[in-house]
């Protein structure tokens, strides 16, 4: 069933991660633009999960085969779960992150430690070669930290502070970085359901 997987985005820094993540399948995992696809998807869910069941069917018309996607984001408690579904496209899609990152601080000046409170969700979907469509979720909670800190990580991560490591996921090393994040979380759970369906198409 597993030959090559197609993964919905051209994001480097998510792509590098989603690499890693599935790297022990022994498959071809491909982002947009490797695969040879150039198309712009709409994406008007409510929810990160229709987000990514949106991508992931776009993409699986186009190209049959597995097809996964993802949609994910970030969600301040004190800015009522802003930025939330509109994470990418929050103050504009060509708005850099270094600009947004220091939105969310200062729209955060004076709110204390326990007000900071956030977290990142990741949705991911996955439409199997017979169009049958999986969905899973993960989420990491945090805090919104008072500078941007880190080169590792991308987005909002500089941002995203974690107590219990005393320092933003930009700052935490791929390795760990991968079994926390919500992408990380969400990836892995797939991959189990995958290798599950793929256990039981190979023992027919």
């Amino acid at each position: 069933m597993m030959q090559r997987i197609i993964f919905a985005t051209n994001n480097q820094g998510k792509m590098k991660e989603v690499k890693e993540i599935l790297s022990d399948l022994d498959v071809e995992v491909m982002s947009l633009k490797e695969a040879g696809i150039f198309i712009d998807i709409t994406e008007d869910g409510t929810t990160f999960e229709e987000n990514a069941i949106i991508k992931a069917k776009a993409i699986h018309e186009l190209a049959g085969g597995l097809i996964l996607a993802d949609d994910s984001g970030l969600e301040v408690d004190n800015l009522s779960k802003e930025p939330g579904v509109y994470s990418a496209r929050y103050m504009g899609e060509d708005t850099s992150y270094k600009i947004k990152n220091q939105n969310i601080l200062d729209r955060l000046e004076g709110v204390p430690d326990e007000k900071r409170t956030a977290r990142f969700v990741c949705a991911i979907a996955a439409v199997l070669p017979d169009g049958e469509v999986i969905t899973t979720t993960g989420s990491m909670e945090g805090r919104i930290g008072y500078k941007e800190s880190g080169e590792n990580g991308f987005g909002y991560d500089p941002i995203f502070y974690l107590p219990e490591y005393s320092c933003s996921t930009a700052d935490l090393s791929m390795e760990l970085k991968n079994k926390l994040s919500h992408r990380g979380i969400a990836l892995n759970k797939m991959k189990e359901e995958l290798v599950r369906k793929n256990a039981r198409e190979n023992a027919k």
